[in-house]
This record gives structure tokens, sequence and C-alpha cells, in this order.
């Protein structure tokens, strides 16, 4: 049985149009155009204990509502969440103390204060016992290395401490479920790494189930069992990363370093696609290796051209993910990937 079910949840609100220009501004103020901001539309998915799940989409296309619904923050319009036995807007009181939640542009940290006092606050209002604060808090600062900031003001804390810091808050009480909306927006490489561990390693030792949105495809690649893309409130994807990759079908960038210059028309074909050429020698190519085996392809481009360099890598999950965004609206809302 999932921990978390969702069936055809939808989300929209209602804005008005202004206007601009003093004319239409003070027109406003007696007549407005209402206008239907559907943010999340019709979608469902369910997800199993200890499954870490990446929602992609563009900027606008429904990821943070759909999280905030899951959280309780926001009502839906309709549909149905039930997590752990739980509806997060009707039974928020009681759901809470299961779920954890990390928000890249939201702190829970009171800027004033360091935050082991922040820590000492959410031991109060989840009622943990003194034994397990001091546990748990020597665990997690242990694990994220944040043992010598703990004491400093919020407001001096570099981004990478504060986010360190942010996770604590989030796990201090235990919780099944952890829900993170752009928990590296802004951070360096080695503070993403850090996190990136710091998940990998509650997941294991718990069982804990993780929903994370971002747009850092790294994060998926290295967190993510499973994608569900959203595209203008629309799921258009759901499955296995793999087989987001496969999306464009089964293709390989392979890049030659040829000893001699050779003509684009060399890959004027079918199942070859130019991508880039750094220089006369150097090429780019993407191989359709559902039309041809990498093997074939190779052994075919050896015998006419002698080459010092070459590699082959799977096509990148940026392109794919381009790939969705684009054709959302058209192919993919017709014909669903699930």
């Amino acid at each position: 049985m999932p921990v978390i079910d969702v069936k055809h949840l939808t989300k929209s609100y209602t804005t008005y149009k202004r206007g601009a220009g003093m004319k239409q501004t003070f027109t406003s103020f007696f007549r407005r155009e209402a206008v239907s901001v559907q943010a999340v539309n019709d979608i469902s998915f369910a997800i199993e204990q200890g499954e870490i799940c990446g929602m992609l989409g563009p900027n606008g296309a429904g990821k943070s509502t759909a999280i905030k619904m899951l959280c309780g923050a926001l009502y839906p319009t309709s549909g149905e969440i039930e997590v752990l036995g739980y509806s997060p807007a009707r039974d928020r009181k009681h759901y809470v103390r299961t779920i954890g939640a990390v928000f890249g542009q939201k702190s829970q940290l009171i800027w004033d204060i360091p935050p082991i006092d922040s820590f000492k606050m959410n031991k109060a209002i989840y009622g943990i016992s003194a034994t397990d604060f001091s546990n748990r808090l020597d665990e997690l600062a242990s694990l994220l290395d944040i043992a010598g900031v703990m004491e400093k003001p919020t407001r001096v804390l570099s981004l990478g401490e504060r986010m360190k810091c942010e996770f604590v808050m989030a796990m201090l009480h235990r919780p099944d479920i952890l829900f993170l909306d752009e928990p590296t927006i802004g951070l360096d490489v080695i503070a993403k790494l850090k996190i990136r561990e710091f998940i990998h390693q509650m997941n294991k030792q718990q069982n804990m189930t993780c929903i994370l949105t971002t747009h850092d495809l790294e994060d998926v690649e290295e967190l993510a069992h499973r994608v569900i893309v959203i595209n203008h409130g629309e799921k258009v994807f759901d499955d296995s990363l793999q087989r987001l990759k496969l999306f464009l079908g089964e293709k390989k960038h392979v890049s030659f370093t040829f000893n001699e210059s050779v003509r684009d028309t060399l890959f004027d074909n079918d199942w070859t696609k130019v991508m880039e050429r750094p220089s006369d020698l150097q090429i780019t190519l993407e191989v359709d290796t559902a039309r041809i085996s990498i093997s074939d392809f190779l052994e075919n481009i050896s015998r006419r051209h002698a080459f010092s360099d070459i590699s082959v890598k799977e096509l990148p999950i940026q392109q794919v993910v381009m790939n969705i965004y684009e054709n959302a609206k058209s192919s993919l809302n017709r014909h669903p990937l699930e």
C-alpha cells in the first residue's frame, strides 16, 4: 500500500487583471476582470515507503503548489490526497508530526537568534524528550558538519550553513516523509554534495520517503528512484529516471577526435545528428542506437577515417527534460507517458 496516494488533484486560483496606466488602474477600482489560473490540473500518483521521487517542471509548472497541498499548507480545489492515512489539510494537527519539509527559498530558522535556539523551539513544538533531542541533534550535527555554527546568529551564516541547519530543523522529530522544495538552490558544489549524502543516509537509515522538487538535474540523477514531470499543471511523465533518458529514443552522444579534417556530410543519414563541432578535428554526434548499433556505427566510421580519441555517453538528462517541456503541450498531453 502506498504511503502517498494522490488522485485527480486540482488547484485553481482566481486573480484579477489590473491593466496598465492611470485610466485602467482607476477603472479596476470599480470593475475588475477575473482570471482563473489552473496551478495543478488533475494529477494522480502513488509513492511507496522509502522511495525518493523527483518532481521536475519549469517555473510556474505547479510543482511547489503540489508540494504545499501534500504538506497540508493549501487546500486542494478538488481531488484526494492521503498520506500515511491522513488527509493533509483536514488532519493537519496530527499529520505534521509525521512529515518534515525544507523549502530552499523559505526559512524555518529565526533570523536573529542562533540555530540551536530554533532547534529547541522545535523540541518544544514536537514534544521531543531531552534525551532524544540531545542524541538526535548530535547525530545530525555530525552528519552535516554544523557543530561549529549552531551557536552563531542565523543572519551571519553562509547559505550552505543555513541550509544544513534547515535540514536539522526538518529532521529532529524523525519524520517518515520529507518534502524538499529546491533544497540546493544557490548552493556551491561542496554544500550540494553534503546535502545529497545526508538525504541518502536518512533514506537508508530510516527508510524515509522523500519528494524532491528541483531545477538541478544532478540532484535528480544522484538521488531519485523515480521522476514525475509536471508542465502547465499537468503530469506529463511518471516513470524511472532510465525511462526518462530513453524518452527521445535509444540515443547516445559520441565524441570523436579525428586525425584529419572530416566533413559534416559524412554523417548525413537518418540515425546521426551533429551536435557540436569545436574544431575541424573534433565533433560530437547524437547516434540513434535503435537504428544502428554503436559497434556497427564505430566500425563504419573507422573504415573511412582514423581517429585518436573517442567517448560514448548517455544522452544528457538536461536535453531530455528540455524536449519534454517543449513538447508537453502537444504530443505528450495527448499521449502522456505513464
